[in-house]
């Protein structure tokens, strides 16, 4: 959704754009190797899922708001702050707390990188955090990426998707993934990435998100082996999807269940209620089932 409104006495530019940032899963995850820059190269496939998505609004200039009031409403007080210079303001509104500096928010970080080679207009940050956090479902990524595309077409600039792609690897790995935001395989530390296409028409995909447990990626790297998986990725996403519950993996469920046991029964309990496959998403803690 884009609008713009032009004050002509002052030819001042006045805009705004509203979207839905949606999550992902990942279809296999294997860890490959430790490389010498500290992150491990990986292979998966990122599939976008729209059932869960935060709301984004990004302002320039002294525009009004339009989802502030509803926020005020729905949550009460906001957390906000304004970068040193007054350039950005960023609001984040969330049912659980907003328990992180909202300038270290991976948005506020975007209109920075952004701002370092383009001159951008002011810009004001609406966040409404409905996806988990810590739940390997990448919606920190998607808003970033979100921002990203919103930033530049209301500053005006013609980037690319390859271009906005870039800037987004250097936010998080798998941000990259939600500027095409189609389903893409992942190899490299995640933001190497190529169109795949995966038919999963007749199925449903539902996506669980266990409560209480928040699962942060360190300790999920925690304990890993990286290794050379029994059959490449690629090979196993080819088979019939009845052949997925046996040879289809991601390496995190090793070192996630160890730290918590109760999310091996979340994964049980899909497979109980019909799934063809079910997995943990990303590092975890959501997990999803292919009905």
């Amino acid at each position: 959704m884009v609008d713009f409104y032009v004050l002509k006495d002052l030819c001042i530019i006045f805009a705004f754009m509203i979207c839905c940032p949606n999550v992902k899963i990942n279809l296999g995850l294997h860890v490959l190797a430790k490389r010498p820059d500290g992150f491990h190269d990986l292979e998966t496939l990122f599939i976008p899922y729209s059932g869960i998505a935060d709301q984004l609004e990004i302002i320039t200039g002294d525009d009004w708001s339009r989802t502030l009031a509803g926020l005020k409403e729905k949550y009460g007080e906001l957390t906000q702050a304004v970068t040193p210079d007054g350039k950005l303001m960023i609001t984040i509104a969330r049912a659980q707390g907003v328990d992180w500096d909202p300038l270290k928010d991976l948005t506020a970080k975007a209109y920075a990188l952004l701002a370092a080679d383009h001159d951008l207009p002011p810009m004001k940050i609406f966040l409404e955090k409905r996806s988990p956090v810590g739940a390997g479902l990448g919606g920190g990524s998607s808003d970033a990426a979100f921002a990203l595309r919103m930033m530049a077409e209301l500053a005006g600039l013609s980037l690319s998707d390859d271009t906005l792609a870039a800037y987004a690897a250097r936010l998080g790995s798998d941000c990259a993934f939600f500027v095409y935001n189609r389903p893409m395989f992942g190899s490299g530390r995640g933001e190497v990435l190529e169109p795949y296409d995966v038919d999963l028409s007749g199925y449903r995909l539902e996506v669980i998100i266990p409560e209480g447990i928040a699962v942060s990626t360190a300790d999920a790297y925690r304990g890993i082996v990286p290794a050379l998986p029994p059959k490449p990725l690629r090979e196993v996403l080819a088979q019939d999807i009845t052949t997925w519950k046996t040879d289809l993996h991601n390496d995190f469920e090793t070192t996630v269940f160890a730290k918590y046991p109760t999310l091996a029964a979340v994964k049980d309990s899909l497979y109980a209620r019909g799934a063809v496959y079910a997995a943990m998403s990303g590092s975890g803690s959501a997990f999803f089932g292919i009905f």
